[in-house]
């Protein structure tokens, strides 16, 4: 067996300042993708400012780069921003208030609060550009005041709530100018396939539909790493908490279909060639000759969670972000991954048998698979569809089949996993940020991109470098001591990280870094460690 690196031996400390070029922090020789990573500062705040790197050996072949940028900025304050919560109603807390508003409608509400003696001013929002997103004028924000400290400024958000008005407690910080000066903190997971004798692996704990915590998945892998994974279900009402929104391979197998088109993230248990690749799929359900197509894997019959479904989904068919799309008519294929009951409700079930022979007609749909078994659940119009090919005793086949961007068949290896994200960040080398493209774009809501892509939050993401190196980072956010990053500022740091290719995981409250069993970094949600549908684990070496 290998031994395990560790203790002071394993650290390298380096501090950084603009112009500065850090020593090699890894043992071995030194690669132009080292030295890419090396020579770049993070691109965040004004040049000049201070950044720490402390780069440990966890494992051969695996290292952990904790990255301290800037330092607490005199000129951020906290203020009350006036919003109308779009996500009072869901139990999703990252959902993105409704806080811009057309300039006549802001001024009106401005004149209000300064009518009932409150210091409010009106500010114009505006975003960058993206590869698929022109930027431009977002809205008008309302603030009110300028306050030291969160407490003083929710003591003005509950004067505020007393006299009608409904705002929460903002830090500029997170607003996202490039003048604030910090801090940010970034934890950099490297695995270099050349010296990497452990393996990479996607884990979603006993079934699908139940979240469990990034820590948990690590610990009962006997992870030495792990970062949190892909978008996930999480209000019940959108589907089975827990369950991918989005793609999600695991030991080669196809267990939830992709949001059409949307990005994800491709490993192998060796780290080797690891990937970003945009995803479709189809599937089928075949008898007698006869197949009917599939509309989902392993989810609840008509909710679509991030939309990218069918053409009779309702809003639509394209990608559309945290939100969920409906149809009626659905036909559904289950495995034991799912959980320990099928969905229920009205419609009805084909209950296979580990031989595929239709064992059993479940109506109304719902419950137990037979050991090996699998099931596929009918709704509305398709109901008469699936009782007219499925018979008691007989073959009815399930086959699903994964489609790359090309629209070419993968067959995945039980040696590689697949996990869901969006938007992409970096490809060749290039900023490539798409959030119109997989559905970070709501139309009609700018407070949605507002909040979601223009401010800084939390962010954990994924890529792969020049020398084949894969990459896992999470940067803190939503504290004074963090600040978190905006979508575009994650691909900056993805690029000055020397990513080749990068892609942007599930963040917000979901993001954590994990070493050893522990926690490393600080969870935003107020409850600390969220439960999550994925991790993406770093397992110790084979031998």
């Amino acid at each position: 067996m290998k031994k395990r690196l560790c203790g002071a031996a394993a650290v390298l400390g380096v501090l950084v300042t603009a112009g500065a070029l850090p020593a090699q922090a890894s043992p071995g020789p030194q690669t132009s993708a080292d030295a890419q990573q090396a020579r770049h500062t993070l691109p965040l705040g004004p040049s000049g400012l201070t950044e720490t790197r402390t780069t440990t050996t966890l494992q051969p072949g695996v290292t952990l780069t904790r990255i301290v940028r800037g330092e607490a900025d005199a000129a951020l304050h906290w203020t009350v921003e006036m919003s109308v919560p779009g996500g009072e109603t869901s139990p999703d807390p990252d959902a993105p208030p409704t806080s811009l508003k057309d300039k006549a409608s802001a001024d009106a509400l401005a004149a209000g609060l300064k009518r009932d003696g409150f210091e409010a001013r009106v500010e114009r929002v505006t975003t960058e550009r993206t590869t698929d997103y022109a930027g431009g004028e977002l809205g008008w924000r309302v603030r009110v005041g300028s306050f030291g400290s969160d407490a003083a400024a929710n003591a003005e958000r509950a004067r505020l709530k007393t006299a009608g008005y409904t705002g929460s407690a903002w830090y500029t910080g997170w607003d996202g100018a490039a003048t604030d000066r910090g801090p940010w903190r970034v934890e950099v997971l490297t695995i270099d396939p050349r010296a990497f004798h452990g393996s990479l692996s996607a884990a979603y704990g006993p079934d699908l539909e139940e979240r469990e915590t990034t820590s948990e998945l690590a610990k009962a892998a006997g992870a030495t790493a792990a970062v949190n994974g892909g978008f996930f279900v999480l209000d019940p009402k959108a589907g089975a908490p827990g369950d991918p929104a989005g793609v999600g391979v695991y030991d080669g197998r196809l267990l939830s279909e992709p949001v059409s088109g949307r990005p994800a993230f491709v490993f192998h248990d060796n780290a080797r060639q690891s990937r970003i690749d945009r995803f479709t799929w189809k599937g089928e359900a075949t008898a007698r000759g006869t197949s009917l197509d599939l509309d989902g894997v392993n989810r609840v019959p008509g909710l679509i969670r991030n939309c990218g479904g069918s053409a009779h989904d309702a809003p639509t068919s394209l990608p559309l972000h945290d939100v969920t799309c409906t149809n009626k008519d659905q036909l559904v294929a289950f495995t034991p991954d799912f959980g320990k009951n099928t969905p229920q409700g009205e419609g009805v079930e084909a209950v296979l048998d580990s031989h595929d022979r239709v064992a059993e007609m479940r109506s109304p749909r719902g419950g137990p698979l037979p050991a090996g078994g699998s099931s596929v659940q009918a709704t509305g119009k398709r109901v008469g569809e699936l009782s007219g090919l499925a018979r008691t005793g007989e073959a009815l086949r399930l086959k699903t089949t994964l489609l790359d961007g090309k629209g070419k068949p993968v067959s995945p290896s039980p040696r590689t996993d697949v996990i869901n994200g969006g938007p992409e960040l970096v490809r060749d080398g290039k900023l490539h940020v798409t959030p119109a493209t997989d559905g970070m774009v709501h139309p009609g809501d700018p407070s949605w991109y507002y909040g979601w892509v223009h401010k800084r939050n939390p962010r954990t993401l994924a890529g792969v470098d020049a020398a084949g190196r894969t990459l896992l980072v999470t940067a803190d956010g939503r504290s004074t001591g963090a600040l978190g990053l905006s979508i575009p500022e994650t691909a900056e740091v993805a690029r000055a990280l020397g990513m080749r290719d990068a892609i942007n995981f599930d963040g917000g409250g979901s993001t954590t870094a994990v070493v050893d069993g522990k926690v490393i970094n600080r969870p935003s949600d107020a409850a600390g460690e969220r439960p999550v549908g994925d991790a993406l684990l770093v397992l110790p070496d084979k031998d």
